[in-house]
């Protein structure tokens, strides 16, 4: 496998990891598809008119070289799923991401010790004190954070993270130099230099509402476990906690008052088999 002629496969927006993977299956060395027009496009990976023409004005506008420079200028670095470095416990889902951006330290990714946490973009604030006082034992035990740079818990978590001086991974739901939601710009820089930004978006790709759900999978799919902090009972942690499950992955729950619809969705996890959490040891015992 060309690692070049994926990334710039990869960067053709629009194309799904199904479309991607098609090519990937038919074509392992990826250089019959270049030489191809709209037609056998079509008919090789079974493409509609729209998929087909877009690939096809995107192999033929761009080149590798010069992706591979851009990224080498904004300094954000690609792996893809064939390479050594790639996450180990990623690479064990079922779709896992053909090409991950990063800006940072991808080693952090290899610990044994790390927890996604994803929860509420609106807290309460004895929900925030919960989380604290589960998850700072862990960030002082070295524990790496993986969240999704989202408002509310997922900021507060990296906060957390960066306050104790400990690493902290972000998985964005767009590329790397569309930061989301802008109010976390500084954030996120902090970040790329405290731990690692993460996303499977090509650097200028703006955030879209179906982005998020894929991305959560990610978050999901770095760690062994999985901690909600705050959940309403239709929202993308939830979504989360569900892909962590079909990913063989622990869930742990924080649970919350009866009457705040903010801890609805934790509770229902917990009434499902998720792990109720109410001390850093709930989570060691289990994970470690």
């Amino acid at each position: 496998m060309d690692k070049e002629r994926l990334i710039f496969l990869h960067h053709c927006e629009g194309l799904t990891w199904n479309q991607l993977k098609a090519v990937v299956v038919a074509d392992p060395e990826l250089k019959s598809v270049f030489s191809m027009d709209v037609r056998r496009l079509k008919m090789s990976f079974g493409y509609s008119d729209l998929t087909a023409n877009r690939l096809y004005q995107h192999m033929k506008q761009f080149n590798s070289t010069y992706i591979m420079k851009n990224l080498l200028r904004q300094s954000i670095s690609a792996v893809t799923v064939f390479d050594k470095n790639y996450p180990p416990l990623l690479k064990n889902i079922y779709d896992p991401p053909w090409v991950l951006y990063g800006q940072g330290d991808w080693t952090i990714l290899n610990r044994d010790k790390m927890i996604s946490v994803v929860g509420t973009r609106h807290p309460s604030k004895q929900g925030k004190q919960a989380l604290e006082k589960v998850l700072t034992p862990l960030i002082d035990d070295n524990w790496i954070v993986i969240s999704g740079l989202a408002k509310g818990i997922d900021t507060f978590a990296h906060e957390l993270s960066i306050q104790h001086k400990s690493l902290t991974a972000a998985v964005l739901g767009s590329g790397l130099l569309q930061i989301y939601p802008q109010e976390n710009r500084a954030l996120a820089k902090k970040i790329s230099e405290q731990g690692i930004l993460l996303s499977e978006f090509a650097p200028q790709v703006t955030p879209k509402r179906w982005h998020f759900p894929l991305r959560n999978r990610i978050i999901s799919g770095l760690s062994r476990a999985t901690l909600v902090a705050e959940a309403r009972t239709k929202s993308g942690s939830l979504i989360t906690a569900d892909q962590a499950l079909e990913q063989g992955r622990d869930v742990f729950a924080i649970p919350g008052s009866i009457l705040e619809e903010c801890a609805n969705g934790t509770n229902f996890l917990i009434q499902n088999g998720a792990k109720l959490v109410m001390s850093a040891e709930d989570i060691q015992n289990e994970s470690i």
